[in-house]
């Protein structure tokens, strides 16, 4: 594995292999048993969208690791102020040994990868949140004790979220569902994929989405650069949405982001030792 750039470029193998890992480092790191897998390693964390969990996580990750970890916002780099990407990525691969990227477009964390000569982890794009994904089927087999054979349903708008979650629950055997407004479905060649190699639904009807499922997920309505869709948004998404249960499974909610820490220090140690 030599990138994270999005699931689908995953073998089932290779998600489960992260699980796994993902299940020893939080055993460890519970236990005070110090796993320094990565010690004098040096990740680089360009931020052209700004994240909490994503930034601590994967910091405290690289740090516990043994590694270090820059945060490189875009007013910090040469990309910021019209540098193209295949230049930037060959100048930090000669001091960096691997580059994590919030961003905006799919295209920029792929032409990293091309252009780069150092692993690319993808933190997030408008495509998909493989990073999210992960730490969310972890989170799912902690709770349910596996993950075939599980039905998950996804509510809301067909976005990064939806996308990844398609492909991480049918890689992973699991039904997959999904909820949302027909003009705001996920995207077509990955439900076409999903149709193909799995047991997966996409209905307007939240109610009929949701019959019979182990696992209930959701999202905002308007991710970061959609403020401006705020309003419309609303009134769209208004009947689908997951409520009056949060503070009711706040300890699989926050289990589940604790997990984003396990899950990418597992994959930091799959794309660099």
């Amino acid at each position: 594995m030599k990138h994270l750039l999005k699931l689908a470029d995953l073998s089932t193998e290779e998600i489960f292999g992260i699980l796994n890992l993902a299940d020893q480092l939080k055993y460890e790191r519970k236990n005070g048993i110090p796993h320094p897998h990565l010690a004098g390693k040096k990740l680089g964390m360009i931020f052209t969208k700004s994240s909490t969990r994503t930034r601590v996580s994967f910091e405290v990750g690289m740090t516990e690791l043994g590694g270090t970890a820059l945060f490189l916002s875009d007013r910090d780099i040469q990309l910021g102020r019209g540098e193209p990407i295949k230049d930037t990525v060959r100048v930090l691969s000669r001091y960096l040994d691997a580059i994590m990227i919030r961003t905006f477009a799919q295209q920029d964390v792929e032409d990293l990868a091309k252009y780069g000569s150092i692993p690319i982890i993808n933190g997030l794009t408008d495509y998909c949140h493989p990073c999210q994904v992960l730490a969310d089927l972890m989170t799912i087999r902690e709770y349910k004790g596996s993950l075939k054979g599980l039905k998950l349903c996804f509510v809301g708008d067909g976005n990064n979220m939806a996308n990844s979650l398609i492909v991480g629950g049918i890689k992973t055997g699991m039904e997959v569902s999904i909820a949302c407004p027909d003009t705001y479905r996920p995207d077509a060649d990955i439900m076409k994929w999903a149709s193909e190699n799995g047991k997966f639904t996409v209905t307007s009807d939240l109610k009929k989405a949701a019959e019979g499922a182990d696992v209930l997920y959701t999202d905002v309505w308007a991710s970061m650069g959609q403020e401006g869709e705020k309003a419309v948004r609303e009134k769209v998404f208004k009947n689908y949405c997951v409520d009056a249960v949060f503070e009711a499974h706040a300890n699989e909610i926050f289990d589940e982001a604790e997990n984003r820490l396990h899950a990418q220090k597992a994959v930091l140690c799959k794309v660099l030792k």
